[in-house]
């Protein structure tokens, strides 16, 4: 789980980058998707890098997924379901886990994987629209994405699952990797992880308002 959650967070962090070139208009984010296409040609064929990564994160999430439960079985079992007992802490008169981020993982999780597939069938839907534009720019068909109101809604509340999923998802991830090793380290990846979290929750939504604001009706 631990290594798997890494993986895709690595994959939000470059897919933020992609994203932000938005701002710097429509030449520069068709010469990025372009680019995307044509990665390590001659190396690989064209689209080759895209389906490698494709592959793999699809990979990462089954396997996450498949962690999930076996982690969430195991401490079903250690518990009888009595999910309170887990962790003893001073901190909390009810023994919980201390953050809202840590007892919201299993809903986050289940939260963040169906916006993901109405995320990719949402884009699929915009790709099937004719105009000549969308057929010629990425941009134009990122922006008839998110021109309305309530779609940009919706995005806002999935990022706010992955801003709780990342925190403590990523202090997790290098907890069981080993990294908690003290007050001081654990203090570090506590700051880690809200600054991880905290970049792709801006860097994801900025451009997509921008777009709501700015940009509307470029892809009739």
């Amino acid at each position: 789980m631990a290594v798997t959650g890494l993986i895709m967070i690595g994959f939000l962090l470059f897919h933020m980058y992609g994203n932000l070139k938005l701002f710097a208009g429509m030449e520069a984010y068709d010469t990025y998707a372009h680019h995307l296409r044509t990665m390590l040609e001659p190396i690989l064929p064209l689209r080759g890098f895209l389906w490698i990564v494709r592959v793999v994160m699809l990979a990462a999430v089954v396997l996450h997924i498949v962690s999930a439960i076996v982690v969430s079985r195991s401490a079903w079992a250690a518990t009888g379901g009595v999910f309170k007992q887990r962790y003893q802490s001073t901190k909390n008169r009810s023994g919980i886990q201390r953050t809202y981020a840590s007892r919201t993982m299993r809903w986050g999780g289940v939260i963040i994987f169906l916006f993901v597939v109405a995320h990719l069938l949402h884009f699929t839907a915009t790709q099937l629209r004719t105009t000549d534009i969308m057929r010629e720019s990425a941009y134009a068909r990122v922006v008839a994405g998110f021109e309305v109101w309530w779609v940009w809604l919706l995005y806002v509340i999935a990022l706010t699952a992955v801003l709780l999923h990342v925190r403590h998802g990523l202090w997790s991830a290098f907890a069981t990797l080993g990294a908690n090793v003290g007050p001081s380290a654990r203090y570090w990846l506590n700051v880690a992880s809200w600054i991880v979290a905290g970049l792709l929750w801006v860097g994801f939504l900025a451009p997509v308002t921008w777009i709501l604001i700015t940009q509307p009706g470029i892809g009739a």
